[in-house]
């Protein structure tokens, strides 16, 4: 049963932040999960960047709050499922701890892909992110349930 989520990208700002809070909406009233993001290097301490609270705003959603946090190998053994961006994100993790293996998988797994790091990019590479962050967490969150 998945009952604590780690969401991951690079640096905890863009991807990651928007995925969190969307996996938390999504899962709100499932009694005992918990969702929490972190990055791989994580420009820790800052805020979600300007576009993804921006674009979280116009859903409904506050990320005003969040600040970015360093993965520890803790956090990934503490969680049932770790949902990265990219593949590389994903054999990172394997790599650091074999334990890891069998509960990373991309967020767009179920579609086959990465998500892009909008990072430093105009706000419709950030509104892109989250259209595939949308899909992925939807496809997430049905497995979940079932």
């Amino acid at each position: 049963m998945i009952r604590h989520i780690l969401v991951v990208c690079v640096g905890n700002i863009c991807r990651s932040p928007m995925a969190e809070a969307l996996l938390k909406s999504a899962l709100r009233g499932q009694d005992g999960i918990t969702v929490e993001s972190a990055g791989l290097g994580a420009l820790v301490g800052q805020p979600a960047s300007d576009y993804s609270i921006e674009l979280m705003e116009e859903m409904g959603v506050d990320i005003k709050d969040h600040r970015a946090r360093q993965i520890h190998p803790d956090m990934v053994r503490e969680a049932d499922l770790v949902l990265v961006m990219e593949a590389g994100h994903k054999r990172a993790i394997d790599d650091a701890d074999a334990t890891a293996r069998g509960k990373v998988y991309r967020l767009c797994e179920w579609q086959g892909r990465d998500i892009d790091d909008p990072y430093r990019q105009p706000k419709a590479a950030f509104a892109d992110a989250l259209e595939d962050i949308e899909e992925g967490v939807a496809s997430w969150v049905e497995k979940i349930r079932a």
